[in-house]
């Protein structure tokens, strides 16, 4: 494999800034209300839109410099409805999107050879920036999810000692 001479894909320093945010080292603890799930949600919200800003700052940057420019497909960025937004692959007249626009420029003869090793790199950098945005997003979802259930548990909980504390019976449960 030849090295990119065009196309600069990120590097670990590029990342550092945002590794620091924790979002992982908070998933895997004891999370004892809805409060702690949404901030850990939060905080995954703010390392994604933080890795779209970098995708669109250096690897968007890039492939629309030249001579990218000039090529008959080009990187751009997708918003879901979810609102997250991904990297793809489109043509000029944007009636097609995906990596089969991709893999057919790569496969054209007219492609310069020079700029393959160069589009192979932004494609694994699309690949991995979109895996990793995604995740973020699901974290987030799942987390907010999870936050809505422990809210109906202490909902559960709250009415049932209310209920209790009612009957004039604290500290004693009534036989079913």
């Amino acid at each position: 494999m030849t090295a990119s001479t065009r196309f600069i894909a990120l590097e670990q320093a590029s990342f550092q800034r945002l590794e620091y945010a924790g979002y992982l080292k908070g998933l895997l603890k004891p999370f004892k209300s809805k409060g702690a799930l949404d901030t850990w949600a939060s905080q995954c919200d703010g390392l994604r839109d933080d890795l779209i800003v970098l995708a669109q700052r250096q690897v968007l940057a890039q492939a629309r410099s030249h001579p990218f420019n000039l090529l008959p497909i080009q990187l751009a960025q997708q918003t879901t409805g979810a609102g997250t937004t991904f990297l793809r692959w489109r043509n000029l007249d944007r009636s097609s999107m995906g990596v089969a626009l991709w893999q057919e420029m790569m496969a054209n003869p007219a492609t310069p050879l020079g700029l393959i090793g160069d589009l192979h790199a932004m494609e694994v950098q699309r690949a991995v920036l979109n895996m990793q945005i995604s995740l973020l997003h699901t974290l987030a979802r799942q987390a907010r999810d999870c936050a809505g259930k422990l809210a109906q548990a202490d909902d559960g909980y709250l009415r049932r000692i209310g209920t209790h504390a009612h009957a004039g019976q604290p500290g004693r449960e009534a036989t079913p």
